[in-house]
């Protein structure tokens, strides 16, 4: 097996031409992006020289490969290396329809194109400049952003903003890379920042001041914003944080101030007759959980987070309570943690679709670091307070397989606050005619403290996900027979 190191598209170029040239296929290959990456076998791996044979043929691409590949080379993904380079080899062996969108190879080059050119335009649409309170007295940035691309689009975005905004000075920072313009060059860099939060903006008051001036709560439309604006950006948009409470504000009575008595008129002669609560008809009250005030959690949170899913459903996802992200967003598990859920669920099979998605506490604990709002783990009181919506969401999904995310999930679940997690992991158990699997808390993945830690947290969840689908298949086939 050879290994091959790279870090940027002409990196991989130059590798994949000397081993194209030799001859060596794809299955031949392990491709790292990075010295660290490796495995346990890494080291006893054999590395090659990217000279290419003297007496090699010369690599002829058409423009179109190229630029594909080059686009690609930006998706975010473990293999995309040894992935762009079997479709390479493929090309020059003379399979020619790898690059048709109806070859499977095809397909998937197409998507990573795709999603690259996706995330280029959210990035130009959702970069957020904050103007620096020193940037008149030092030689800094005049202006200073934080954006958490899924995609490597920095550089290209970053050639983007130099044409856009001229001589002005500007920094970009990314968890894994930061873009620098003095007005005349671009300049990268490695990460400099770690979040948002570090950055300082003594306009944003004003902005924000602007903002809930031109808010009118009698048109708001929740839905179409969440769809135009993906739940991931809100939290480094600076309205991110006040457009929740306004949305929640105008839901529950506020809309009418956007209304007046004049709604019916129109200038000129022509006056059409109508009364204002005509003209916009009283919507619809909260609901029942987000008007619960059965601990003191509501005081400082967004909303209240339902759970979501088909209604039965065979499965039920229970976890600990909202993140962040999920309090903005109103649904659960649409942050970091519920990437790895995802995921999980992508590797054991089961399709988020056919799970019902919820948590043990409904709204969001947390406190104060800086800018930043961070989860603090909910007291037993706090969960024995949600008990009650548990047993409403029970009685109406009707699960019969729940996964237990986490301990806080186990203890709402089995009402024992001393119950604990490493005592039934990895075994399923019957409580009150439903079936109980106990898993971590996909957060627990990303807590870990190593990557060994956070492999065997995975691996135990994706295990627990599978019982979890044997188990309804078990019960499935003895109501059958």
């Amino acid at each position: 097996m050879i290994v091959r190191r790279v870090q940027s598209f002409e990196e991989w170029r130059v590798a994949a031409r000397g081993l194209i040239a030799s001859g060596v296929p794809p299955a031949a290959v392990q491709w790292q992006s990075a010295a660290h990456d490796g495995d346990l076998f890494s080291s006893a791996m054999e590395e090659v020289s990217d000279d290419a044979p003297a007496d090699a043929p010369a690599l002829r691409l058409p423009r179109q490969l190229v630029e594909l590949l080059e686009c690609a080379a930006c998706y975010s993904a473990v293999d995309r290396w040894a992935f762009l380079y079997q479709v390479l080899w493929r090309w020059q062996r003379g399979e020619h329809d790898v690059i048709s969108p109806a070859d499977p190879d095809g397909a998937r080059l197409h998507g990573m194109v795709k999603a690259v050119h996706r995330e280029e335009h959210d990035m130009h649409a959702y970069v957020r400049f904050r103007e620096r309170k020193e940037a008149d007295t030092d030689d800094a940035p005049r202006f200073v952003a934080w954006f958490e691309p899924t995609h490597d689009v920095l550089p290209q975005v970053a050639r983007h903003f130099a044409r856009r905004m001229g001589a002005i000075s500007w920094m970009i920072a990314t968890p894994t890379a930061t873009m620098l313009w003095d007005g005349a060059t671009l300049h990268a860099g490695p990460a400099l920042l770690k979040g948002a939060a570090d950055i300082d903006d003594h306009g944003e008051a004003l902005w924000l001041t602007y903002y809930r001036s031109i808010f009118n709560p009698a048109r708001v439309n929740a839905g179409l914003l969440r769809s135009h604006i993906p739940s991931r950006f809100w939290k480094n948009l600076p309205e991110g944080a006040i457009v929740p409470a306004m949305i929640t504000g105008a839901t529950n009575g506020e809309r009418r101030t956007g209304q007046t008595a004049t709604v019916g008129q129109r200038s000129g002669a022509t006056t059409i007759p109508i009364r204002p609560e005509r003209a916009l008809p009283q919507r619809e009250t909260l609901t029942t959980l987000q008007q619960c005030r059965r601990c003191a959690l509501w005081q400082h949170a967004t909303q209240a987070v339902p759970g979501s899913g088909p209604q039965p459903a065979s499965i039920m996802l229970l976890g600990e309570q909202p993140g962040d992200q999920e309090d903005l967003a109103g649904l659960p598990f649409v942050g970091p943690a519920g990437a790895v859920l995802e995921q999980a669920m992508a590797e054991a099979k089961l399709s988020r679709d056919s799970v019902y998605l919820t948590n043990a506490v409904k709204h969001f604990k947390w406190e104060p670091r800086g800018k930043r709002r961070l989860h603090k783990t909910p007291a037993q009181r706090e969960i024995a307070a949600c008990h009650a919506w548990l047993e409403e969401e029970l009685e109406r999904v009707q699960p019969e397989v729940i996964v237990a995310l986490g301990s806080t999930a186990l203890k709402s679940l089995l009402q024992d606050g001393t119950a604990t997690l490493q005592s039934v992991l990895g075994t399923p158990f019957q409580h009150q005619g439903r079936w109980i699997v106990a898993v971590y808390h996909p957060s627990y993945v990303l807590r870990a403290p190593d990557e060994t830690g956070r492999r065997e947290a995975y691996a135990v969840m994706v295990e627990g996900l599978r019982q979890a689908i044997k188990l309804l298949e078990d019960g499935q086939h003895n109501r059958v027979s």
